[in-house]
């Protein structure tokens, strides 16, 4: 899958003749980032980051794998879902993208993107802490967007503390409600307009498989959700709905510099995996593209890992 260019048009196989794509150094293709000590408050904007994430705005080019499909992306403002979100409009989809009305700025560009592939962008601001705004967010965008087979579960919240007692009741719900829980709703709704061929990925996390014991309710959440795909998966199959899952490792997005990384570890981020840096959001993109695509439709319950080498039982 090519992420390598500046064109969101299709090329053709002409195109692809004689690129060094295969040969690229996945040490080398993104730069082993050092970024400085930061902070912004809850949820912040990744515009604003030092560095700003890459998204794929410039770097990813699509092939077609999603011609004609409607896909709702929570947390399409930002990092993963961002780069998901634009790599899906220039696959061929119409998007709807989820997320905080304070991360409106971020959401912009998403969407300027999304249009400027030609398709469809629906911006659908709210909190998913919010029951009406949650239990009505996919019939929203199914409805502007005139159906949809694909739900990427992206939303979620993370919030380093160094010890339990620090860990309050408050902060544990939320997590559980936005990173999980979430899915139980929007899944449910979704199969309202789902039919054979559909997919649902989930995003989990390497904290499902390595937690992080200054991320306990954040791991443990993650696991969950590694759960839930499987478990859904298996009930979904019959009706030809798939669901998958995918871990991202060290990914640098807005997540980091707000909480969810003690500061000043922040230079040093990702700099333990095997390719020796952390990810950027574009390179996740093409997991949730293959996972959302026909090419994969003997793939269910599976969670893929996308971690820089680090390894998972």
């Amino acid at each position: 899958m090519s992420t390598h260019s500046t064109s969101a048009s299709f090329p053709d196989a002409s195109e692809l003749q004689g690129t060094q794509l295969a040969f690229d150094d996945p040490t080398t293709r993104h730069s082993k980032i050092s970024p400085p000590k930061q902070d912004q408050p809850e949820p912040g904007l990744e515009v604003d980051a030092e560095p700003v994430p890459d998204i794929g705005l410039e770097s990813y080019r699509g092939l077609g794998r999603l011609q004609g499909r409607k896909a709702l992306v929570t947390g399409g403002d930002s990092g993963i879902g961002a780069a998901t979100a634009v790599a899906f409009a220039r696959e061929g989809a119409d998007v709807a993208i989820a997320y905080l009305p304070a991360e409106g700025k971020d959401a912009e560009r998403v969407i300027a993107a999304i249009k400027d592939a030609g398709r469809n962008a629906v911006a659908l601001p709210g909190d998913l802490m919010d029951q009406t705004y949650r239990e009505g967010l996919v019939d929203s965008a199914a409805e502007q967007l005139g159906g949809l087979d694909i739900l990427v579960n992206n939303a979620g919240k993370q919030i380093v503390n160094d010890s339990l007692e620090e860990l309050t009741d408050e902060q544990v719900d939320e997590a559980f409600q936005i990173n999980i829980k979430s899915m139980y709703t929007l899944s449910r709704s979704a199969l309202k307009h789902m039919g054979p061929g559909s997919t649902i990925v989930n995003s989990t996390s390497v904290q499902a498989y390595q937690p992080n014991p200054m991320l306990l309710d954040y791991a443990a959440t993650k696991a969950a959700i590694n759960n839930f795909t499987k478990g859904l998966a298996q009930q979904l199959g019959p009706r030809g709905i798939r669901v998958n899952a995918v871990a991202p490792g060290p990914v640098w997005t807005i997540i980091q510099p707000t909480q969810g990384q003690p500061k000043e570890k922040l230079p040093e981020f990702g700099h333990d995996t095997p390719l020796g840096r952390p990810g950027q959001p574009v390179e996740m993109a093409p997991a949730f593209v293959f996972l959302a695509s026909p090419e994969s439709s003997y793939v269910s319950g599976e969670t893929l890992n996308a971690n820089g080498g680090t390894p998972t039982p």
